[in-house]
């Protein structure tokens, strides 16, 4: 077969992984960016208002990573039901996803209302008087968002499914204005302090749901919604998305884990490296922004091509998506590098600070080429159904390379803070190497959601 066939077999066309990357790509730099926006606007209550809503983000954003791994098991059955031509199936999927995340996220949600002071207990130890009066407000406006943050993230990963990322972007962008121009509002205007942070988030995350559910239901949806309140649960169903959804929920919650104990560490460094740790993590989010965007996108075009058992465009498309992850990365680490003396002025830090953010972005752009094997190989293994072995693997190498080998390079060997970033990149090549391993050998490909 001539290589002008073939390109016309393809399931995506180069416009198709254009239309379905750039609004993934710009949605969650909106996501990133109405994120600096609050904190900025947070800043202006106080540190401890600042000190309140960054442990409860904390909580929040653990919960979104739950909700997403939950809406990938979804979007993985959805799109293996979707290539396999079941439309049916794929369309009962994409209404038990919505409904369990709808239930489960209900549950959660009364949870952290009832059991809110031992969770803090727990996770943060002893806080401050102040700073817990401000996260418990900022808690108990925003818990209520819960189910709605939930309804949101299935949601858009139904459309994703379809190859339609272009509508979640629309309505991210659409609620990040009104979350940022409300949180001037009231927190500048009406100087309601850490609320005036908080109702505008619940009102924003209220929104995304509603007009996700109400372009969901439209009877012109290839995967549509039913507008109903009576609803059978399909075990079946609601198993094969836990397939891959739970494994990679407990790959997210052992990262949450391992990040909070991270933090612990660096607190430990002095003012110096805490300052540095928070800057340079914000700034090396902009490098790895388009990956994970783009990683999304893989998702749905792995659990066609894996629905439809055609191997040969798996294997296509996960090296094509890889090679573009390398070039757009790598140009955004060229491009911060070369802002990094105007943006360094910004936050003018002191010289020891500033000394270690460059040391540390740095070091983050070199290692660009070793990311994209460790986290875009496992995104092919979940939409192909492999989900254990990727979450084995994260979680032994963040407990033996990210934790032990953070405390071990850093205090027995003396480096602090460069020691955690560098037992980081450790965790990073281990799992680039057996993901390699992995995606070479083919065994992923032995997997099937659906069957």
């Amino acid at each position: 077969m001539s290589l002008e066939a073939k390109s016309k077999d393809r399931l995506f066309s180069n416009k198709d992984l254009f239309y379905l990357f750039l609004p993934l790509i710009i949605e969650q730099l909106l996501e990133f960016v109405t994120g600096l926006a609050d904190s900025i606007m947070v800043s202006y209550v106080g540190e401890a208002a600042v000190s309140g809503v960054s442990l409860v983000d904390f909580i929040m954003q653990f919960l979104i990573s739950l909700f997403a791994a939950l809406a990938t098991g979804g979007a993985v059955v959805a799109g293996q039901y979707w290539g396999n031509r079941q439309k049916d199936e794929a369309k009962e999927a994409a209404n038990q996803l919505v409904w369990f995340a709808g239930a489960f996220s209900l549950v959660v949600m009364v949870l952290v209302y009832l059991f809110q002071r031992p969770i803090f207990r727990i996770l943060f130890g002893q806080i401050e008087a102040d700073v817990y009066g401000n996260s418990y407000s900022y808690m108990m406006v925003v818990a209520a968002s819960i189910p709605f943050l939930a309804i949101y993230n299935v949601g858009a990963a139904v459309f994703r499914t379809q190859g339609n990322s272009k509508l979640p972007m629309q309505i991210m962008f659409a609620m990040n204005i009104v979350n940022i121009l409300g949180n001037a509002a009231l927190v500048y205007g009406f100087q309601m302090g850490t609320l005036g942070v908080a109702i505008p988030t619940l009102i924003s995350r209220i929104g995304a749901a509603i007009l996700i559910m109400f372009w969901a239901m439209r009877p012109k949806n290839p995967l549509l919604i039913k507008r109903t309140l009576r609803h059978h649960f399909d075990g079946r169903l609601i198993r094969q998305i836990l397939k891959i959804g739970a494994p990679y929920g407990l790959e997210n919650g052992m990262f949450y884990f391992g990040r909070l104990l991270i933090l612990s560490l660096v607190s430990s460094f002095g003012t110096a490296a805490i300052a540095a740790n928070s800057v340079a993590q914000t700034l090396v989010n902009f490098e790895v922004l388009p990956g994970l965007a783009i990683g999304l996108g893989l998702t749905v075009i792995i659990s066609r091509c894996m629905g439809s058992q055609d191997v040969e465009q798996s294997k296509y498309y996960t090296k094509k998506v890889v090679g573009i992850i390398y070039v757009v990365q790598l140009a955004v680490c060229a491009a911060l590098i070369a802002l990094m003396p105007v943006i360094m002025r910004i936050y003018n830090l002191s010289a020891e600070a500033t000394k270690l953010v460059w040391i540390l972005v740095v070091a983050h752009a070199v290692m660009e080429v070793i990311w994209p094997l460790g986290y875009t190989l496992p995104v092919t293994f979940r939409a192909s159904g492999d989900a254990k072995f990727p979450m084995l693997v994260s979680m032994t190498s963040m407990i033996v390379c990210r934790i032990l080998m953070a405390y071990l390079i850093s205090y027995f060997f003396d480096f602090g803070l460069i020691g955690v970033w560098a037992a980081m990149f450790l965790d990073w090549i281990v799992k680039a190497v057996i993901f390699t391993w992995r995606y070479l050998s083919m065994r992923w490909t032995k997997y099937s959601v659906i069957k």
